[in-house]
């Protein structure tokens, strides 16, 4: 989003601020807890933000990395469409959580790479989401990898959905960005496999584990 306004504007306004976390709706209608993160290049914006919105129940944190916080809250989407894929195919609660470690390695080494601030990935919009955008149904994303690890189409799933799941154009996207900076990311590539090239859910499995063994932070 921040690209989006800095080229309609020919500049990133410093009174830009971007609102993310793990939050659905559903819930925070029912003002159950929960907490999320704001991002402004400028703090005063960002604590402005915080003080409106905060409630007894919504906890809001501020943040200066607003490209970091944006980064994760998109790519979270493609890694639940992973772990939903994951359930679909009953691989367990192992896999699952391989899932999301192994995809947040990804986020962090392509927002690294993209001058993000890794630590943000560790926060409320980094892993926060990332854990409740793969491990809930009530997640779009998610709900759109069960259904395909299940064996319906992605045709079948879109046309009988009234809400947008962004991981699937995201999906394209950030496996275009991995190739531009030259970036491994194996989950985001087989999902964009499965989603645009016709992968079928276990092969995509069997390329991911039959990957030539490494360290775990190479």
């Amino acid at each position: 989003m921040w690209g989006v306004v800095k080229e309609v504007l020919g500049i990133f306004p410093y009174s830009y601020a971007a609102l993310s976390g793990p939050s659905f709706a559903k819930e925070v209608i029912k003002k159950l807890p929960t907490a999320i993160t704001v991002a402004s290049k400028d703090l005063k914006i960002a604590k402005m933000a915080q003080k409106i919105l905060s409630t007894p129940y919504f906890r809001i944190y501020t943040h200066h990395d607003v490209f970091g916080v944006e980064l994760g809250g998109a790519l979270k989407n493609v890694m639940a469409i992973a772990a939903g894929v994951s359930d679909g195919l009953d691989l367990g609660h192992n896999a699952r959580a391989a899932l999301i470690t192994r995809g947040l390695a990804e986020i962090m080494r392509l927002g690294k790479t993209m001058e993000a601030d890794t630590f943000t990935f560790s926060g409320l919009s980094g892993l926060g989401d990332l854990i409740l955008s793969c491990t809930s149904p009530l997640s779009r994303n998610y709900t759109v990898g069960y259904r395909l690890g299940r064996g319906e189409t992605l045709e079948e799933i879109l046309s009988g959905m009234r809400m947008v799941a962004e991981g699937v154009r995201t999906a394209k996207a950030a496996y275009r960005l991995s190739l531009r900076y030259k970036v491994e990311m194996p989950v985001t590539k087989e999902v964009y496999a499965i989603l645009y090239k016709d992968k079928q859910p276990y092969e995509a499995l069997d390329t991911l584990l039959s990957r030539k063994l490494k360290g775990e932070f190479l």
